[in-house]
């Protein structure tokens, strides 16, 4: 199956990225990559690479090196452009996050807002993590004027995640944790039918979700709409988006 991963020239995160390509590849499926310009490879959050603070708070050691090998190929290297998209070629749609100022010529693309109307119309499998929600939130259903997640059960990046990430580095990275002044769960909070159906899931800082133990991981599933919230649920995010192309 052919997998489409619409991505920003820089600043998407290392983990939510890596991982997913990783397992889905490995599974058998073609991941497609694309960029608004599709000119030339994107390039991932650096910091996450080399640690935000005092070399903390970045990707994990795994997840970097499928960064390191994914990079080298060819798909990643030759994108192609949002605007020449034809979103029925694909099967599954994964929308990843990251929160460094390059995502927002992602998250804030209505050229890219367009195709992913088009996906969700298909009935097919989409996954978003953490801020890659932000796009679904952003999306109108055509039909409705209203946001394509309305009617879904969804968790995102949690305030309480963003806001301690915040104010543990804002002194020396400044908003680098904030890329808007709205927290991403209040705009996805926001867009929905009944607040009740955000799902935040188990209060967590510091573990993470590995190749071997989901257990501080977190996902949610409504129907065929997969979400996540942080690069802890990456390797959890993966396997059940698996499961739904299967």
């Amino acid at each position: 199956m052919r997998i489409l991963f619409p991505l920003p020239d820089r600043d998407f995160d290392v983990t939510e990225v890596a991982v997913p390509h990783r397992l889905l590849s490995d599974a058998g499926h073609e991941v497609v990559f694309a960029t608004e310009r599709g000119d030339h490879p994107p390039e991932a959050d650096p910091l996450l690479l080399t640690g935000v603070l005092f070399g903390q708070l970045g990707a994990d050691a795994e997840p970097k090196e499928f960064y390191r090998r994914m990079v080298g190929e060819a798909a990643y290297r030759s994108p192609l452009r949002w605007a020449d998209l034809e979103p029925e070629d694909y099967d599954g749609l994964l929308l990843p996050g990251g929160h460094a100022p390059g995502m927002r010529q992602y998250l804030g693309s209505a050229v890219l807002r367009e195709k992913v109307s088009r996906f969700w119309a298909t009935g097919r499998p989409v996954g978003a993590i953490c801020h890659g929600v932000l796009v679904l939130a952003r999306t109108p259903d055509p039909a409705t004027g209203r946001s394509i997640l309305a009617d879904r059960r969804t968790t995102c990046l949690p305030k309480y995640m963003e806001r301690s990430a915040y104010y543990l580095t804002a002194w020396r990275r400044g908003r680098y944790y904030r890329t808007y002044p709205a927290y991403v769960q209040d705009e996805v909070t926001a867009c929905l039918d009944d607040p009740a159906q955000f799902q935040r899931g188990p209060v967590q800082l510091t573990r993470r979700g590995t190749a071997t133990d989901d257990r501080p991981a977190f996902v949610v599933q409504d129907g065929s709409y997969l979400s996540a919230r942080w690069p802890g649920d990456a390797y959890l995010f993966a396997r059940r988006f698996n499961d739904m192309l299967r």
